[in-house]
């Protein structure tokens, strides 16, 4: 995964992916302005509330034809709870989902897609 640039935003660095045709915000660079040694744990715990989940499920439904929607609804139902635990490589395994990509090494994160448009798969 190469990037390609970066923006700063209020004071941070955060890397733009180019991957394939679409753009990818790094979410790891925006959770290391919260927890510069722990980014991973960050966006764990976003992706654990209801509101996140109901979000990106929403995203796939509009955006990505091969979305599994009944996992979804199982993340959906789980979230919120004590014991709900969701990574952002379950969620994309799990839902077949298009809108983050989560690369484990040296040089990978976790990167949200740059939406622009309803129509990500034309």
């Amino acid at each position: 995964m190469a990037k390609s640039k970066t923006i700063n935003v209020k004071g941070t660095n955060v890397s733009i992916l180019n991957y394939g045709v679409n753009d990818y915000i790094s979410l790891t660079d925006i959770a290391k302005s919260r927890n510069n040694s722990e980014p991973f744990a960050v966006i764990n715990n976003w992706m654990r509330s209801r509101s996140t989940i109901e979000f990106i499920g929403l995203w796939e439904k509009l955006c990505n034809v091969d979305f599994k929607p009944l996992e979804f609804e199982r993340f959906k139902n789980e979230s919120g709870s004590n014991y709900f635990v969701l990574s952002p490589q379950r969620w994309i395994s799990e839902t077949n989902a298009i809108g983050i990509i989560s690369k484990s090494g040296r040089y990978g994160g976790t990167f949200a897609h740059k939406e622009k448009s309803h129509n990500v798969n034309n």
